[in-house]
């Protein structure tokens, strides 16, 4: 953890805060003693005022000391250092392989621990104008605080406009930006609609199948290059790796965007390219498909279309089959030699716990995701139902979109107060009750 200063501007050693606070001694201190706790306080001063004189020093809560940070040549001086260098869109990087590269060389014990996830999401900086629209967002943030806990994921929760010209859809990519600098440890960022809820809980991204790619979104090849559809793919929700590729994509992005001045134009060329859009705004969603389609696209090769599981569900298509889903994970515990499964556990124990049932799922015919799956949907998007501002996709009723949250929002829940001993009372239900020992196999339906 990085500070400005230690704890306390002058530390007083235990001996000597006994000292003040005993009554005073008669018989007189030895000039030997004196001399030794002269001499001591003088080296610890000294250590104390050079620590400080180094910029890059660190206090480790761990060891409670502060350290000199790693040298690497010029003193540990990094990337952070260049004025020239900027959090903005407006203002290109160059070299940021190179940069995070060093960056981790000089602070070893800050970029540890393998392939790091940053989630990163927001909202609107204003109060919500639907009614009950910030509680739903509340619940919303507090569904993706419980996955990065579980998961060992930092959030990073945004309600800054970082470029007011750049709102809406395109609020996200200065969000990214800011955050691949800010977190040069972190090898992924995953945005995430605010929208968008994590309904199970158990799920882990499959980073390894990502290897040889830099942007996951969820969507289907033939849909892109053959039906040339803007809704082929969900920009929603997607992985986009910290690399200067991915800063590079990011510029070329927002080039069609409202900073743009062809922006207009990059709205009228999107909807005759696509033809089942029916406005003729450039938004993020057409213009990333656009960049895919364009023959000898320097992105293509790097883009991964992820369409195995539900990286981001149509909400539509999900929310009814969860009770159903409910019932087969039950079934799927209560079964012979599955006593292991309902064994209660410390809330630390999910990574082991999950992937025990994870493994357990092909056995209950529940491995299979999608639509014709039973296996948890790992995303359900609520896309078009506007939770805060109220202004739903007209094809959606409030009460399908209100009640559609409250069920998958429940189901997640109730995967993690599990851990705690409850779970709601029912699907649409706010209160919850307390589980019985052996739970589900004891369970009162």
């Amino acid at each position: 953890m990085w500070r400005d200063s230690p704890a306390c501007a002058v530390c007083i050693p235990a001996s000597r805060e006994q000292e003040l606070t005993m009554p005073q001694r008669a018989a007189k201190p030895s000039l030997l003693v004196d001399a030794l706790l002269f001499a001591a306080g003088g080296v610890v001063a000294t250590v104390l005022l050079l620590a400080l004189a180094n910029p890059f020093a660190y206090y480790d809560e761990g060891e409670g000391a502060l350290h000199a940070g790693s040298s690497a040549g010029g003193g540990g001086r990094t990337f952070y250092d260049d004025p020239v260098l900027a959090y903005t869109v407006d203002r290109p990087i160059a070299g940021w392989d190179e940069k995070r590269a060093g960056w981790a060389r000089a602070r070893p014990e800050l970029s540890r621990g393998g392939e790091r996830v940053l989630m990163v999401s927001g909202s609107q900086p204003a109060p919500c104008g639907a009614p009950g629209g910030d509680h739903t967002l509340t619940r919303l943030l507090k569904n993706k605080a419980d996955y990065c806990r579980l998961h060992g994921v930092q959030l990073l929760y945004n309600t800054a406009l970082l470029r007011p010209s750049m709102d809406r859809y395109w609020a996200k990519i200065p969000a990214i930006r800011a955050a691949m600098v800010a977190h040069p440890e972190a090898e992924w960022v995953w945005w995430v609609d605010s929208d968008a809820v994590l309904t199970d809980m158990d799920f882990r991204l499959p980073l390894r199948r990502y290897r040889g790619h830099n942007l996951v979104v969820h969507g289907w090849p033939r849909l892109v290059f053959e039906a040339r559809s803007w809704t082929s793919l969900n920009a929603g929700v997607f992985l986009i790796r910290n690399c200067q590729w991915s800063l590079d994509f990011m510029d070329a992005w927002a080039a069609m965007g409202p900073d743009s001045p062809d922006y207009r134009r990059w709205g009228t060329v999107l909807k005759s390219t696509f033809w089942d859009k029916v406005f003729d705004e450039s938004d993020d969603q057409s213009a990333l498909v656009y960049m895919l389609l364009q023959s000898g696209s320097p992105w293509r090769e790097k883009v991964f279309l992820e369409s195995d599981y539900y990286f981001e569900g149509y909400w539509l298509e999900i929310v009814g089959r969860l009770g159903n889903i409910t019932e087969r994970y039950e079934a799927m515990e209560r079964r012979p030699g599955s006593t292991a499964l309902r064994r209660r556990r410390a809330e630390v124990e999910h990574a082991a716990h999950a992937a025990a049932r994870n493994a357990a799922l092909a056995g209950a015919g529940l491995s299979e995701a999608g639509v014709n799956g039973w296996r948890r949907p790992f995303m359900t998007h609520f896309t078009g139902c506007q939770p805060c501002s109220g202004q739903r996709n007209e094809h959606y009723t409030g009460a399908s979109c209100d009640e559609g949250m409250r069920r998958a929002l429940n189901f997640a829940d109730d995967q993690v107060l599990r851990a705690y001993g409850f779970r709601h009372a029912g699907p649409l239900s706010d209160d919850v009750q307390p589980l019985p020992f052996d739970y589900p196999a004891t369970a009162s339906q």
